[in-house]
């Protein structure tokens, strides 16, 4: 609870001495806890940082960080500024886009983060976004799920793209896109071309996996266990890219996202094995906070992805249907 000292302080601030442009600096070492990473993000020097978020700090007439080594944290001071800052910036963004929809033009920024499977469908799934409303700026963010998580709660972006939802109430929900886990194996494996191989033949083979946390993992395990049987992980790896090299080496057979596979990658090397019981069905999300307002820009995306997630489905489908292997 505020002292009355505190209260008198915030009502004799001089609002007119505030600047955007401080609001910026000071939002950007807010949440990377370090001046030089906030100068490096907004292209200005760390002296410049450092000067603007003094004068912040004297015009609010308190300390709004605490400095433990290199790392900023923030003060009950420092807390209040920041949510006001974000506040500020999301109402900006709202109008910017509210005004050029007026005019009839889309514009304005899209904010998104997702985890580093989306890579393989979500560039092609802008494209003609991006196209079609060319005056949108988008940034994309490619954080782990925990990563995805503090942004989410912190309310950095306008949608995360999941593939795993956490469990909590407080957001929306909105699927988009289908996210089929098929099996893969080497092109010279005993099982590649026999049609309705029995789910247990897999409990013979060595796993490639991705690393404990992975949503594609935590699907593939609980799936398992879901049929009363076990497999056997040979080697664990923290990427698509990584699992898929190791399958072509011969090292063992793996579960992924459809969405990530392509025939030009090593079509002679890889192939989706016909298992009974898989694709094991999964969906892609996009999540955000229910108090969120979207803003123009942000809704109009909304719209597209679920339109255009439909249609790319069907396309990836039809890709599975084929086999990789030549």
């Amino acid at each position: 609870m505020k002292n009355s000292s505190q209260r008198k302080t915030v009502r004799n601030i001089h609002w007119n001495a505030i600047t955007l442009n401080q609001l910026q600096m000071f939002e950007a070492a807010a949440r990377h806890g370090n001046i030089t990473r906030a100068a490096e993000e907004l292209s200005v020097t760390q002296p410049t940082v450092s000067i603007q978020l003094k004068h912040l700090a004297n015009v609010v007439g308190m300390p709004l960080f605490e400095q433990v080594r290199k790392r900023l944290y923030l003060t009950e001071a420092g807390e209040e500024v920041l949510q006001t800052c974000q506040q500020i910036f999301a109402q900006l963004e709202r109008l910017e886009s509210t005004i050029s929809d007026f005019r009839g033009i889309k514009q304005g920024r899209l904010r998104l983060a997702t985890t580093s499977t989306a890579n393989y469908f979500i560039s092609k799934l802008l494209t003609p976004f991006c196209q079609r409303y060319p005056d949108v700026s988008i940034s994309l963010e490619v954080k782990h799920y925990d990563d995805l998580l503090s942004r989410l709660n912190e309310n950095q972006d306008d949608f995360y793209i999941l593939s795993r939802l956490p469990k909590r109430d407080d957001i929306e929900i909105k699927p988009f896109l289908c996210n089929p886990l098929v099996a893969i194996a080497p092109a010279n494996h005993p099982l590649v071309g026999k049609c309705r191989i029995p789910l247990t033949a897999l409990t013979n083979e060595s796993f490639i996996m991705r690393e404990q946390g992975s949503g594609t993992r935590e699907a593939t395990e609980e799936f398992f266990q879901s049929q009363n049987l076990s497999i056997s992980t040979r080697i664990e790896l923290g990427s698509n890219e990584a699992v898929k090299q190791a399958v072509m080496e011969g090292l063992g057979i793996s579960i992924l996202s459809l969405h990530s596979l392509t025939f030009s990658e090593s079509s002679s090397q890889l192939s989706i094995l016909d298992v009974e019981g898989l694709p094991i069905q999964r969906q892609w999300y996009a999540v955000f906070p229910k108090r969120k307002s979207l803003s123009v820009t942000a809704s109009t995306f909304m719209n597209y992805l679920l339109q255009e997630g439909a249609r790319y489905c069907q396309t990836k489908f039809d890709f599975a249907n084929q086999p990789l292997a030549s």
